[in-house]
């Protein structure tokens, strides 16, 4: 999420180049061959990415004819890297693709994650955080994004509580857990990685999730995203990228602790306790009560996008039409 909303999205000038570069790879291709592609993380690898390392594990990237490689997003983040066809497809965001969408830049959701947002703010118990105005007063770690301030805002509002009482602070990097014992009193975290290891670390924290306070804030968080030049040219590969990743999450669904001994594996530097309590947690969470897994609402992305314009955070109405499509999710 920090690389994704820090960046202001400088690539529109790269399209044209990448674009071509992706096209003369994919072209080189022949049919006794498997594809190249790359697929951009947004962050360094968690069970959010469980499906990707699965697919790829149990050859159903190579049964769909393609050759995935999995990359860390490095200086340039996944949006920048799909969006100028430097790469095929990247994990994303919503907030973020609708942002890029605005300024008219080429990237598409293809699939959510996750279907609920499972996001929200923490803080040590002892720290008595347990509504939006208990922000009053407080110090706030984020990442210098204006959406936070807005986020923030917004849930103390509904409280009758003044946000400008709450001193926001740009932490950048740094880890939660020092973050809130060192420099602050809350952060904004995604609870089925952090939230599970502060439970391993015997930590005890309050989490008010963003879902508890509007249903606008209910957006899906992570994503798959892809350029528009791939769904124009290459509508095969995207099909044939998604066939596989659903089957890798849905082996992540179905067999939890088997798909996380498969991160492991692909991850050797993660805490393997970590990632098993965490792909238990989030498992049943991927699909969650969607007909299918990955499938996107336009009522999720109007009602975001609507939120953002309203606390101006856009500066035009989303068309959410062409910021996402279930075009290439197996039926």
């Amino acid at each position: 999420m920090k690389k994704a909303l820090l960046s202001l999205f400088t690539v529109l000038l790269l399209s044209a180049c990448g674009n071509d570069e992706a096209n003369e790879r994919n072209n080189s291709s022949s049919s006794n061959e498997l594809e190249k592609i790359t697929v951009v993380l947004d962050w360094t690898p968690n069970t959010n990415h469980t499906g990707l390392y699965v697919a790829k594990d149990q050859g159903f990237y190579e049964e769909e004819g393609l050759d995935v490689d999995i990359i860390m997003p490095g200086e340039a983040g996944a949006d920048q890297l799909v969006a100028s066809g430097k790469a095929e497809f990247g994990v994303s965001y919503q907030e973020s693709i609708t942002q890029a969408r605005i300024q008219d830049i080429p990237i598409v959701s293809i699939a959510a994650v996750i279907q609920h947002n499972t996001s929200g703010f923490a803080s040590l118990s002892e720290k008595n955080i347990k509504t939006p105005k208990d922000f009053e007063g407080k110090k706030y770690g984020g990442w210098g994004s204006p959406i936070e301030e807005s986020v923030i805002s917004s849930l103390m509002k509904q409280e009758n509580a003044n946000p400008d009482e709450v001193d926001i602070i740009n932490i950048g990097d740094t880890d939660f857990f020092t973050a809130v014992e060192r420099d602050v009193d809350f952060a904004w975290i995604y609870y089925a990685w952090t939230g599970v290891e502060a439970k391993l670390r015997g930590k005890d924290i309050n989490m008010i999730y963003l879902t508890d306070y509007s249903e606008k804030l209910d957006y899906y968080t992570p994503v798959l995203a892809t350029n528009e030049d791939m769904i124009e040219n290459n509508p095969d590969t995207v099909k044939a990228f998604l066939k596989a990743t659903t089957k890798g999450y849905q082996f992540a669904i179905d067999q939890p602790a088997e798909a996380a001994d498969i991160l492991i594996e692909a991850v050797p530097d993660l805490d393997p306790e970590l990632v098993k309590k965490s792909q238990e947690w989030l498992s049943p969470r991927y699909q969650d009560d969607a007909a299918r897994w990955g499938e996107q609402k336009l009522e999720v992305w109007e009602n975001y996008s609507n939120w953002m314009y309203e606390n101006n955070l856009l500066e035009k109405q989303l068309d959410a039409n062409k910021a996402f499509t279930n075009e290439f999710l197996p039926e």
